[in-house]
């Protein structure tokens, strides 16, 4: 098992290395989806978020292997050119992969684990939250904010984002689930289709566009437009794949 551990990390290095090599019989189970699973880890002054990536079947083993970098990699990269733009995101700390001669096996993602007081979920799913409104147009500066930047966040969706509320000003945003991030100038379309996947609902669509349109000096009704254009397409695909799903269940 091979260990690249940041600055910060490094502080924290023993913690880290007993955590990963007891990943499967201890830590706290946050989130175990199909493909991955995150547990936290509690070591000293500090809780770990560690994430354990799926092995890859027979062909990326070998792409990770010899041609690509590991999602794990990707991660800790990732968040470190985040922090460098000034882009929040949870602290990375380490990865950790495991290979052969031949092929690629496990590989791990730890960072800090964040207290926050809500997702983006939280603002489409309940609506009558104190200071709404306010939230999401912070939100949207902050989208803006990675786009200028040249910062495409492939997986911009509604849990990827966490919110941590402060008495006075904007609240903080961090950015999690970082492994798929391009690195280019963006157009309008492509900042309008990066933020499609966050809410199927057309009345903060409304909002984000009239604060987006703001900041980019562009006509507000052009930026609507296209922003719930792409919305709305992104919800077409996602309803016909939940029905097809749907169906081959039955």
């Amino acid at each position: 098992m091979k260990f690249i551990f940041s600055e910060a990390g490094k502080a924290k290095k023993e913690a880290i290395l007993t955590s990963v090599e007891n990943f499967e019989s201890e830590g706290t189970p946050l989130d175990n989806g199909q493909r991955n699973s995150i547990k936290i880890f509690e070591k000293e002054d500090i809780k770990l978020n560690i994430k354990s990536f799926k092995v890859p079947n027979i062909f990326n083993r070998l792409t990770y292997r010899f041609f690509r970098k590991s999602k794990a990699e990707r991660s800790f990269r990732y968040a470190q050119h985040l922090l460098s733009k000034k882009i929040g995101t949870p602290r990375p700390f380490a990865y950790a992969e495991e290979t052969s001669a031949l092929v690629f096996g496990k590989s791990f993602y730890v960072s800090e684990q964040l207290e926050c007081d809500l997702t983006f979920r939280e603002l489409v799913q309940q609506p009558d939250l104190p200071d709404h409104e306010a939230i999401l147009r912070a939100f949207t500066r902050f989208s803006f904010q990675l786009h200028e930047n040249e910062i495409e966040f492939l997986d911009h969706s509604p849990g990827n984002t966490l919110i941590k509320l402060k008495a006075t000003g904007d609240p903080e945003f961090f950015l999690v689930d970082l492994n798929r991030m391009n690195f280019r100038k963006l157009d309008l379309d492509a900042r309008m289709k990066n933020l499609s996947r966050l809410t199927p609902k057309k009345e903060m669509v409304e909002v984000m566009a009239n604060e987006y349109a703001k900041l980019i000096d562009k006509p507000e009704a052009e930026v609507f437009e296209k922003m719930w254009f792409y919305t709305s397409k992104f919800q077409e695909k996602y309803l016909r794949k939940q029905a097809l799903k749907k169906k081959f269940k039955g």
